[in-house]
């Protein structure tokens, strides 16, 4: 099973366009020549998000297969992502088949997203499935109700403790979408009060990105980086691509004091 990237990139998700940044990533080429300064930069994996022809978040396997296949060639060292983000445009049948046609090394899948109007059994069967292909896959959870749902899961046995690869997202629901490295503290906590130990790493929306993201690091995870969620450096500044942002948190990777980009 691929373990997470110490370092992942995130260069574009599912919503922002270049009104939001000029930078952001958008095409098949655009992206490649995003992993590539990232992958330079320091970055050791790519959360991929992929866009139709009118620059809308979609889900298509086809697409998938020959993205993947040059960015194997062009950033043979980075794990590679892909999400299963639904954007209300998704089912989760549609999700789970996504994943089965590709066949990536890691997925990343919201918990909630996958269990929505969708029978337990079938979800705890498509997990099974992914684990017996060597598909990593890192369960994204927002808060409280995702730590129950997981919870859950785990209580029954549906889960592997041992396999198990989680995303705490900071700030995704708080005002403006503006994180804090408090919003932490409830996914830490519910680790030392279950006593796992998963592999685990958080990602955080706003103008804390990189203190959260410190937050993350001290308390043992591993962090996630990029334009899906912050355009800011620590001192405020906007960064002028997620190469820029990957350059200011790669020494916290290699347990160093962050580097403010100058």
């Amino acid at each position: 099973m691929t373990p997470l990237p110490k370092l992942m990139v995130a260069p574009n998700g599912a919503r922002k366009t270049k009104a939001d940044h000029p930078a952001l990533p958008i095409t098949l080429d655009e992206i490649i020549a995003e992993a590539i300064s990232c992958y330079e930069a320091g970055a050791d994996g790519l959360h991929l998000h992929l866009r139709d022809e009118n620059g809308q978040h979609v889900l298509d396997a086809e697409l998938y297969k020959e993205a993947l296949a040059e960015l194997r060639q062009a950033v043979p060292g980075m794990v590679l992502q892909i999400t299963t983000e639904a954007v209300g445009r998704y089912t989760p049948a549609q999700q789970r088949a996504i994943v089965e046609q590709v066949k990536p090394e890691a997925v990343s899948i919201s918990l909630a997203e996958m269990l929505a109007g969708t029978e337990t059994s079938i979800a705890v069967a498509f997990y099974k499935h992914c684990a017996q292909a060597g598909i990593a896959v890192q369960h994204i959870l927002y808060g409280e109700r995702d730590l129950k749902l997981i919870s859950g899961l785990l209580a029954e046995g549906h889960l592997e403790q041992e396999e198990l690869q989680l995303l705490f997202v900071l700030g995704r629901y708080q005002q403006d979408q503006q994180s804090t490295p408090k919003d932490l503290d409830i996914f830490v906590e519910w680790l030392h009060l279950n006593c796992i130990e998963p592999d685990w790493a958080a990602c955080a929306f706003g103008l804390r990105e990189t203190e959260c993201l410190s937050a993350a690091h001290k308390k043992g995870g591993k962090v996630r980086v990029g334009f899906e969620n912050s355009f800011w450096n620590a001192d405020g500044s906007v960064a002028s691509s997620n190469a820029e942002r990957v350059v200011e948190l790669k020494p916290m990777a290699a347990g160093l004091p962050v580097k403010k980009v100058s």
